[in-house]
C-alpha cells in the first residue's frame, strides 16, 4: 500500500498556513511580546514555591478550578450570576468559541489589523473569516463593519479593547452599534485591560449575546497560560461542552489562586509600566517617529525617514527584540511595536536607537 503524504490528507487551507512563529529570544532584551518584565518580590516567590511543593502532581486537577474562579470574581468585581469559563490562555478560549459555533458556512468577523489568532483559529475549525480594515487612524470603519455584518451574518465577532497591535480604544457608540447589529455572539477581548482606562464587564448586564474575554498573561503570569471568559451561563454552559477536561493544570490553578490573592502587587507593577509607557511615547516622538496613542503595554510607531525592518534588524544585532509590523497589513506599513519594559531596559533601548538613527 502506498504511504499517504500530508498533501493527500491535510486540509488545503491548513497546508496553506504558516505556523505561528515564536523565535528564540535567549540572551535578548525582550520588548516584543507584551509581557510584564517584573518578577515577584522574593517573599512572594518563597511562599508560592511552598504552595507548589504541596501540589499533588499524581492527581488530576479540579475540573472547574473553583479557587481560581472565586478569586477572579473577587478581584475583577464580577456580578453574581455571571458565568466564568477558564482556558489555557485566551487562545484556547477563542478556539472553544469558534468550535462551538462552527456550523457549515459560519463566519468569524474581526477588524484588521488585529490579533492574528482570530483569523488562524477560524481557519483551524473550518469557519469563514471576514476581516474588516480599520480606518487609516485605526478607528473602526463603521460603514464597512455594518455592511460586512449584514452581508455575512457572522456567528462570532471579536472586538479587542485596547486593540492589538494598534493599542487604541474605539468609540463606545461604535461598539454598541456593532453589538446591536450583530446576529451572533460578540466577544470583547480585554487582554490589555490592566493598562486601559475602560472596561466593559458591565455590558454583560445589558447584552445577553456579549461575552468578555480576559487573560492574566499581561499582568505578569504569561507563563501560566490562563485566560477567562465572562458572560451569561446559558452561553458558557454550551461552550464548556467543547472544553477538554482538566485543561487548567494543578500548578496553574495553585499559582493563579495565590497570585490573585496578591493582585495588588501585580496592579502596582502595571501602574509602573503605564508610567514607563508615557515616557516611551515622549522619547519615541522626540526621535522623529509617528507615535500612535496607546492604552496597552506597548507602543506602535511608524518610522519616518528610516526603514522599520532596518531598525528591527539593527536592534536585534544589539540583542534587543521588538516587533516589526511592516508587511503584516497595509495599514502597518513601516511600523514597529515596542513592548514597554522596565526603566533600565527602556534606557538600553533608547541608547541603542540613538546610535542606530544617527548612522
Amino acid at each position: 500500500m502506498t504511504q499517504p503524504t500530508p498533501e493527500q490528507l491535510i486540509r488545503p487551507e491548513i497546508l496553506a498556513l504558516q505556523a505561528y512563529h515564536v523565535g528564540d529570544a535567549s540572551g535578548m532584551i525582550k520588548l516584543d511580546a507584551m509581557e510584564n518584565p517584573f518578577r515577584w518580590p522574593a517573599p512572594m516567590i518563597a511562599e508560592w514555591q511552598q504552595i507548589l511543593a504541596d501540589c499533588a502532581l499524581n492527581r488530576y486537577p479540579h475540573p472547574q478550578a473553583p479557587d481560581v474562579v472565586a478569586a477572579l470574581k473577587d478581584v475583577m468585581g464580577v456580578e453574581a450570576g455571571t458565568g466564568v469559563l477558564l482556558g489555557n490562555g485566551s487562545d484556547e478560549i477563542i478556539q472553544l468559541l469558534a468550535m462551538a459555533v462552527a456550523k457549515p458556512g459560519a463566519t468569524l468577523l474581526a477588524p484588521e489589523p488585529g490579533f492574528v489568532m482570530y483569523r488562524m483559529i477560524a481557519t483551524y475549525v473550518g469557519m469563514n473569516y471576514r476581516g474588516v480594515s480599520l480606518n487609516p487612524d485605526f478607528s473602526l470603519n463603521m460603514a464597512d463593519m455594518l455592511s460586512a455584518i449584514e452581508e455575512t451574518s457572522p456567528a462570532l465577532i471579536f472586538l479587542a479593547q485596547p486593540n492589538n497591535p494598534t493599542g487604541n480604544l474605539w468609540d463606545e457608540s461604535d461598539l454598541q452599534a456593532i453589538i446591536e447589529a450583530a446576529p451572533g455572539l460578540v466577544v470583547i477581548d480585554e487582554a490589555y485591560l490592566p493598562f486601559s482606562s475602560r472596561d466593559h464587564l458591565s455590558w454583560l448586564q445589558k447584552y445577553d449575546h456579549v461575552l468578555v474575554m480576559r487573560t492574566l498573561s499581561k499582568v505578569g503570569l504569561a507563563g501560566l497560560r490562563l485566560g477567562m471568559l465572562f458572560g451569561s451561563p446559558q452561553w458558557l454552559d454550551e461552550i464548556n461542552k467543547v472544553r477538554m477536561p482538566y485543561n487548567i493544570n494543578v500548578l496553574t490553578q495553585a499559582s493563579a489562586a495565590y497570585a490573585l490573592k496578591n493582585y495588588r502587587v501585580l496592579n502596582d507593577q502595571c501602574s509602573l509600566l503605564k508610567k514607563e509607557r508615557e515616557k516611551m511615547m515622549v522619547r519615541l516622538t522626540a526621535m522623529g517617529f509617528e507615535v500612535f496613542p496607546s492604552q496597552a503595554n506597548f507602543v506602535l510607531v511608524r518610522a519616518t525617514g528610516h526603514s522599520a525592518k532596518g531598525i528591527f534588524e539593527a536592534l536585534k544585532e544589539k540583542k534587543i527584540l521588538i516587533k516589526c509590523m511592516d508587511g503584516s497589513h497595509p495599514l502597518l506599513e513601516n511600523c514597529l511595536r515596542f513592548t514597554v519594559g522596565k526603566s533600565d531596559e527602556n534606557t538600553t533601548l533608547f541608547n541603542a536607537m540613538s546610535s542606530i538613527l544617527s548612522v
